[in-house]
């Protein structure tokens, strides 16, 4: 397959292209700058630009594109950012689409895998959160709730998959800090710890899109761990590996006073995610534990 990525420069696109690459399938990327070779093309999703014949050998999309929920803070302008880049970026690939598939004799492609994500479903003790379950009402949520309607003004003939991935475990992105800090014996309970998180391997996560790619499932599907973890289970596994002490809590309302709604609605939701559908459907996890996932990062570093 011809796959066109937007965002394939980031932590996730860089293993979705190698992991696609070494399947035989071929990562088309769209990009910002004056293209480079062949498999790259230009679009502006600030502009809503993307030519519709990019898309003429295309067999498929994955849309990855959004501004870092990690970068903090959550000011007021970087808010409206992380909204903005979802929605026109999603919105410019479904508006190529549909003009795609307007063409005489063009058969636009047959799947978009359009990122989401589990904050979705806010903070629920006490629930396994199916796909099924029903969405929050908090601003991480109401911008994924936004982002997954643009995915679905995608054209009949296109299958739409909306990614909800949990927390991925990589040397990047969230994790990025909390390897330095725990080196540094500064690891610790993060609020009670108890709540769950939901996880998944960088490995899993693209070896998941890519499984996808081949598949009949759509509308959202859980990105997601196989074993339920807490916070605790996640950061302990980390120390534990790293041979570092894990006792220095941080209070939920310093992390609430440091972070305001990114602590309330990234680090401290309790989510315990089910990631059966995918299970279900034939998909295999290499790491199915956090501890497996935390080794496997490490070992990559």
């Amino acid at each position: 397959m011809r796959v066109l990525i937007a965002g394939a420069s980031g932590l996730i696109g860089t293993e979705l292209s190698r992991q696609l690459g070494a399947a035989g399938h071929t990562a088309v990327r769209l990009v910002r700058r004056e293209p480079l070779g062949r498999n790259e093309f230009r679009w502006d999703p600030a502009a809503l630009v993307l030519d519709p014949a990019v898309l003429d050998d295309i067999d498929a999309i994955v849309n990855l594109s959004g501004a870092s929920l990690s970068r903090l803070p959550w000011t007021p302008a970087y808010r409206k950012e992380i909204l903005r880049s979802r929605v026109q970026a999603t919105r410019t690939l479904t508006d190529a689409l549909r003009h795609s598939a307007e063409r005489p004799g063009v058969t636009p492609p047959a799947v978009l895998l359009s990122a989401s994500a589990v904050g979705i479903y806010g903070d629920r003790p006490g629930e396994e959160l199916t796909e099924q379950s029903a969405p929050a009402h908090d601003f991480l949520a109401d911008v994924i709730t936004a982002w997954e309607r643009e995915a679905a003004l995608a054209p009949d003939g296109t299958r739409v998959v909306n990614l909800r991935s949990g927390l991925v475990i990589a040397s990047g992105g969230v994790m990025a800090p909390l390897v330095p800090l725990t080196k540094l014996g500064l690891a610790g309970p993060l609020g009670a710890g108890t709540h769950h998180w939901a996880w998944i391997s960088l490995h899993d996560e693209a070896a998941a899109i890519v499984h996808l790619l081949g598949s009949t499932l759509s509308g959202p599907v859980n990105l997601t761990g196989p074993t339920p973890a807490t916070a605790n289970d996640v950061m302990g596994a980390l120390a534990h590996a790293l041979h570092r002490p894990f006792r220095l809590a941080v209070p939920e309302r310093i992390l609430t006073l440091l972070l305001q709604d990114a602590a309330r609605q990234l680090i401290l939701p309790d989510q315990r995610v089910s990631s059966a559908a995918l299970i279900a459907d034939g998909f295999t996890f290499t790491h199915e534990t956090a501890a497996a996932a935390v080794g496997w990062m490490l070992a990559q570093s």
